[in-house]
């Protein structure tokens, strides 16, 4: 079994497992990218004269029997083949002889990844970006349905002012529409086709890099060849700093209900189905979903790390550094695709506790208030806010107007101004663009592999 390089000597054993690593194992992921991006190279090789009609006939029966192949059942590619790539190239020889040890004419494994995992990552960044649109749903769904449901607003944990759910739920819907401005510039870095690049420095052949971007689908050519090749790792961590805000983000909101449905809050309470037991202790429900999506946002946030330390340092052009950027990419968008998952579980079964919430407003948190109604009478902040201070301890404890205080909050965004219409209209916006991206990729792909065929169809399922 000769690999690409294939020169006439044997590599050591050990060095050959060590540079090979699992690019075999992520290659299975990648290897329908790989075989859709080849239809495209093969039809631009026609086109300038470089592959005759008969082989491109050929050639494209056979890629797209592997691309089909590949999502649907799966296939196998052997640590000898080293990648995706050799495993294209050796089943081609072999059904349709001469023409497949042509299609690597004018380009490099370098650009040949590039496209792969770019074809693969635009799918999975749109995935990611559906999903948080769902996340975000949810989360208006509830603050729909409480806008005006007091909440103890606290800071430090502390008792801070009078709140409601409503602004709560809305905090997190809007932060992730924050996170997914972010997702679609890195999507459209990775939405540019690196093919014709080569191993950095192009070839000597009239090359038509704009066919072969509208072929896939790619929005645009990534102009400069020296920057492509370079840019391996750097857009892959793009995507992954664009997911660790989500995560971030997730990671707070967990925290938050981990600590707002203990029984000594008991804001919100969990179902059943949403919490695991204990070994030993009958009584426990444990909030595992959402401790595990508290540590597994810092797993997503080490795969950036990962990228960002490999990459730093690098010299111009390919360096083998960058092979170990592919799995951090591959599993950071699986992984952020959980985390949405999880949250829009969580959100949609989250029982609210409106009585509990209403009896938690305890009259310290209307001192804010009472300051502000001594600066409307006249008196300046500064004074108003040490006179009630110091009559904090004979405060009347009796019963406030929450939904009064609540409502004297109108600024906009604020608890009893949520603008929800202006958030919804956002992500509507924003489903839009995520709806034009994927059609435009799925005509493109469609006509490539003679059907559709999703080349990021989510995680793998277990086993």
């Amino acid at each position: 079994m000769a690999k690409l390089w294939e020169k006439g000597y044997s590599l050591d054993a050990l060095i050959e497992r060590f540079t090979v690593g699992n690019d075999y194992l992520l290659d299975r992921r990648l290897i329908a990218s790989d075989a859709i991006a080849s239809i495209g190279h093969a039809r631009m090789l026609c086109a300038i004269g470089l592959l005759s009609s008969t082989d491109l006939a050929e050639l494209e029966t056979e890629l797209r029997a592997i691309a089909r192949e590949a999502v649907s059942t799966g296939l196998s590619i052997a640590r000898a083949q080293e990648d995706s790539h050799t495993y294209i190239e050796e089943r081609l020889v072999s059904q349709v002889g001469d023409a497949g040890k042509r299609i690597h004419t004018g380009r490099s494994r370098n650009d040949q990844v590039l496209a792969s995992t770019r074809l693969f990552a635009r799918e999975g960044v749109l995935a990611v970006r559906d999903a948080l649109a769902g996340t975000v749903e949810a989360l208006c769904t509830v603050a729909g349905a409480h806008q005006t449901t007091p909440m103890p607003g606290r800071t430090h944990l502390q008792p801070a002012m009078p709140s409601t759910v409503g602004l709560w739920a809305a905090s997190y819907a809007e932060g992730l529409l924050d996170a997914d401005a972010l997702l679609a510039v890195a999507y459209r870095l990775v939405d540019r086709s690196p093919l014709g690049a080569a191993a950095s420095y192009g070839v000597p052949l009239p090359l038509d890099r704009e066919l072969v971007a509208r072929e896939l689908g790619f929005s645009e050519v990534q102009h400069n060849v020296l920057d492509v090749v370079s840019s391996r790792g750097r857009v892959e961590l793009a995507v992954l700093d664009s997911l660790d805000q989500v995560g971030i983000i997730l990671s707070r909101f967990a925290t938050d209900l981990i600590v707002f449905t203990m029984p000594e809050f008991a804001y919100f309470s969990l179902p059943p189905a949403l919490c695991s037991g204990s070994s030993i202790m009958p009584q426990k429900r444990n909030p595992d979903g959402l401790e595990l999506m508290r540590g597994k946002s810092s797993t997503l946030s080490s795969y950036a790390d990962l990228i960002r330390n490999v990459v730093r340092n690098l010299p111009s052009a390919y360096n083998r550094d960058v092979q170990e950027t592919k799995e951090p990419l591959i599993r950071g968008i699986d992984l952020a695709l959980d985390l949405l998952h999880v949250a829009s579980l969580t959100v949609r079964e989250l029982e609210v506790n409106v009585d509990r919430l209403a009896a938690s407003l305890t009259s310290e948190v209307y001192a804010t208030d009472d300051a502000i109604d001594r600066v409307v009478a006249g008196e300046s902040f500064r004074d108003a806010y040490r006179a009630v201070a110091s009559g904090l301890a004979a405060r009347d404890a009796g019963e406030r107007d929450a939904a009064a205080a609540i409502a004297r909050r109108s600024s906009t965004g604020a608890p009893g101004n949520l603008g929800l219409d202006w958030v919804l209209a956002r992500l509507a916006d924003r489903r839009a663009d995520v709806a034009r991206s994927r059609e435009r990729i799925r005509d493109a792909v469609e006509a490539l592999a003679g059907q559709p065929l999703p080349l990021y169809p989510g995680a793998p399922a277990e086993g």
